[in-house]
């Protein structure tokens, strides 16, 4: 992808997103110039409240993410706490309690209309003032919201307030959540007569590659119930041409019509897909007189979905197999902040490396990434909740469920419907009740609802295999009538149920919704053979804060050595089943990319597996004298990309070579030094070879033709620093940001993998600041925001936001004994 195309895209998403929230004609961003406390004692939501020595920032912001204090007990120089009430499921992270408040004056274009404020998303327990009014309580920290502010705010040109408050106390997550206003605010003007926030609802029920049909229902606030109006729809083309025009008088009575559906027809349309993701522009407006009342503009792209047991899953008439992948929503360094190039670049990564679907592990997601997946073309399963009535932690959603889950689900549906990308609604993940009476009600009660107000996507849930474990005395029968709430069934690790299910129930339509990531093939090849298995999505995509060491790499002292597997997963006791590393450590390491996005030995593998590569060529680090490895259901051996192991010489290596192919051979320096013979269901072919520095080759064969090549070399000694950015233009706005990569190298430009507890420190100069810094050790619980850090396997990660002007950036990075690094950026 050219820099030029990335500036393009990245202009593109900042369009689309004021897009998306009609913010062409009526809404404004409400990010910048918030003051923050975190402080749970006192009281801060009246107007008088003396605020001016607060910190002044701009949301997305996410506290936890930043370097604690130094008198918190068991804090180090950075956010994370060994004694953090989060505990190794939030990543040893601080949540608490925190203020925010905003100063804010409408001018004069705001007389006689409303005004709404909407949050993408607050972690978590949002209460929110308004000039000393309660407008109400938000517990879920994951769906949008919005409140109407007109009948509490001051005459034009007078100083209002909001202050929201800010809970995430307790443990309420199993995983890194972030705290605080983590994702964007919106505030939006409108005419009494308008159309209702989330009212724009576009379905697309007939398509062809000759002809598509294109259903608008408008739903429109109209409070005097009296006015006529009209109701203009446009459609324009990806390319900015008219594609057709819908238009409606309109006679309304009472206080919300009831939605006005409209349709148009467009002949040979430009069909949205992952390899072809095109969107058209759907223009809504209210007219009076030839005058114009209101107006939004949406984002579609024209595409038929189509699933059943007997032909898998189709896009626009075309079978596709789902190359899937589950994420959780934090941005690494970044912690949860859902900063728009941080989601946008999340997709890019993804895309790069064989996805075709994502499953939204386990919320809502911002926005934003449902801008990138539309924009980029990535599939998406849209969960709702992690939990239902029975808990998994003590403060988690539970506490909130029968109030609320109508409110979040109706949020979710109704603000992401018009995302393209989405092609499943999830009800749930691994929901401890799917399995008993209760759970079999709740959940036709939420698929109903769900359908009520979307019926042109299926419903699925995630369903565990170990379901049993954590409901003594049931058994995986007991999920089937939680199955048939759903049209697709999401199989948490539980592949081996496919056939058995399929003699029951030939209709029911299957795919891995989780899977150990070292059981890829076994997975894929029951998607390559079973029609009615339509895909396989691993846990996870890429590495997330929280969950500590999941995945990571487990050696022991061989006398000391325990099972690593548990109940139904393993051959040990039931409470190995989930192993849980001790301190320090801090994210899952269960990706097949790293926390700054480096493919790791789960992606080259997948690559194989998905057939993207022919063979992939991996060296087993060393384990120390004495110790052996314990690997654990999410983890592969801990290979890496290098044949480079300095006073490693004369020992034995162990090397994987994986591949589809017949056969694979190995070379060490021209010689053939070893050659196995591989099977469709075994793919990894393990050699013990004595390492001498050189170069070693994988090559793989079938039907006695060479198929592919793999080639590791022993690098030279790490003579500098080199960094090198993913854009070095890019836009001034906070809501931007330069990927800059930082890798120790030799004097031919490797990247030297053995270098890991290398310090480099850094400098920064211009419009620029240092949003975050970053490595892929999931052990270095040091500071993502201090000018320094240590880098992992060689490489490491800066990321660069503009302070919000145009200007130039100039990124230094400094380690003891190598030559400097520098790069120069601009932002415009």
């Amino acid at each position: 992808m050219s820099r030029l195309y990335r500036s393009f895209l990245v202009m593109s998403f900042m369009l689309s997103a004021l897009l998306l929230h009609g913010q062409d004609s009526r809404t404004v961003a409400f990010d910048t110039d918030w003051r923050f406390r975190k402080d749970g004692l006192i009281k801060a939501e009246g107007p008088a409240y003396n605020d001016t020595r607060w910190r002044k920032l701009d949301v997305p912001h996410d506290w936890s993410i930043e370097d604690l204090p130094v008198q918190i007990p068991d804090s180090i120089l950075g956010p994370f706490a060994k004694g953090a009430v989060s505990g190794r499921d939030g990543g040893f992270l601080v949540g608490g309690t925190a203020w925010y408040r905003k100063h804010f004056t409408l001018d004069k274009r705001s007389a006689g209309k409303k005004t709404y404020i909407t949050f993408d998303g607050v972690y978590m327990n949002a209460d929110v003032w308004v000039n000393g009014h309660h407008l109400g309580n938000h517990p879920n920290g994951y769906t949008s919201f919005s409140y109407d502010l007109t009948s509490f705010l001051l005459p034009v040109g007078t100083s209002n307030v909001i202050a929201v408050q800010v809970k995430n106390e307790g443990v309420n997550s199993r995983w890194y959540s972030g705290s605080g206003i983590y994702r964007h605010v919106w505030l939006t003007t409108v005419n009494p007569l308008h159309i209702d926030l989330w009212g724009i609802y576009i379905t697309t029920p007939s398509v062809t590659d000759q002809l598509a049909t294109v259903s608008v229902q408008t739903t429109v606030q109209n409070p005097s119930g009296k006015d006529a109006f009209t109701l203009r729809t446009q459609l324009f083309t990806p390319s900015g041409k008219l594609a057709g025009t819908a238009t409606q008088l309109v006679t309304a009575s009472g206080d919300r019509t009831n939605p006005i559906t409209q349709t148009i027809s467009v002949a040979d349309p430009r069909l949205w897909s992952p390899e072809t993701p095109h969107l058209y522009r759907a223009t809504v407006q209210i007219l009076q007189a030839g005058k114009l009342i209101d107006e939004t503009t949406t984002l579609v792209g024209i595409r038929s979905i189509h699933i059943d047991a007997k032909t898998g899953f189709s896009l626009n008439g075309k079978p596709m197999k789902l190359r899937g992948g589950c994420i959780h929503h934090d941005n690494g360094p970044l912690g949860a902040a859902a900063i728009d190039r941080a989601e946008v670049r999340k997709i890019e990564l993804l895309k790069q490396n064989g996805y075709n679907a994502l499953r939204l592990s386990h919320n809502p997601p911002s926005p934003q990434l449902l801008d990138a997946c539309d924009r980029l073309g990535m599939l998406v399963i849209d969960e709702a909740f992690d939990m239902w009535v029975k808990p998994k932690t003590p403060q988690d959603y539970h506490l909130y469920f029968n109030e609320w889950w109508q409110r979040d689900l109706q949020a979710m549906v109704l603000r992401d419907r018009n995302h393209s990308s989405i092609f499943m609604w999830s009800l749930g993940n691994e929901i401890t009740e799917s399995a008993d009476s209760s759970g079999y009600a709740i959940g036709k009660q939420l698929s109903d609802a769900v359908r009520r107000l979307d019926a042109t996507r299926p419903i699925t849930m995630a369903i565990p295999l170990f379901i049993t474990y954590f409901n003594k005395g049931k058994k995986w029968e007991d999920t089937y009538p939680s199955f048939a709430n759903l049209d697709v069934a999401g199989y948490n690790y539980a592949d081996s149920k496919y056939e058995g299910d399929h003699e029951k129930f030939p209709d029911r339509v299957m795919y891995a919704s989780e899977y150990f990531p070292p059981k890829g093939l076994e997975n894929w090849l029951k998607v390559e053979a079973l029609p009615y298995v339509i895909g396989t999505f691993s846990w996870t995509a890429m590495d997330y804060l929280g969950e500590a060491g999941l995945g990571a790499p487990r050696v022991v002292k061989q006398e000391a050595q325990k099972s690593t597997g548990g109940g139904l997963l393993g051959g040990g006791s039931g409470s190995d089943l989930f192993l849980k590393p001790s301190w320090p450590i801090f994210n899952a390491y269960t990706g097949e990319l790293d926390l700054i996005g480096t493919k790791k030995v789960n992606s080259h593998y997948l690559d194989v597996v998905w057939k993207r590569s022919a063979v992939e060529l991996l060296v087993h680090k060393p384990i120390p004298d004495g110790y052996k490895e314990a690997n654990f259901f999410y983890n592969f051996p801990d290979q890496l990309k290098s044949w480079s192991f300095p006073g490693a010489e004369g020992k034995k290596m162990s090397v994987f070579v994986y591949s589809r192919a017949q056969k694979v051979t190995l070379e060490l320096n021209g010689k053939v030094v070893g050659e196995q013979t591989l099977t469709p269901k075994s793919i990894t072919a393990v050699f013990d070879v004595p390492y001498q520095p050189g170069t070693l080759i994988a090559r793989s064969y079938t039907d006695s033709q060479e198929t592919g090549t793999d080639t590791l070399q022993t690098v030279g000694k790490p003579v500098s620093i080199r960094l090198k950015a993913d854009r070095t233009t890019i836009n001034a706005s906070r809501n931007d940001l330069s990927y800059v990569s930082v890798d120790v190298i030799d004097a031919d430009g490797h990247v030297v993998p053995y270098v890991d507890d290398l310090l480099i420190n850094y400098q920064i100069a211009g419009s620029g600041q240092i949003a975050g810094v970053a490595n892929g050790n999931p052990a270095d619980v040091s500071s993502f925001q201090r000018p320094q850090k240590k880098v992992f396997h060689g490489r490491g990660m800066v990321i660069v936001q503009p302070k919000g002007g145009p200007g130039t950036v100039t990124l230094t990075a400094i380690a003891n004994g190598l030559k400097n690094g520098s790069i120069n950026l601009t932002t415009k």
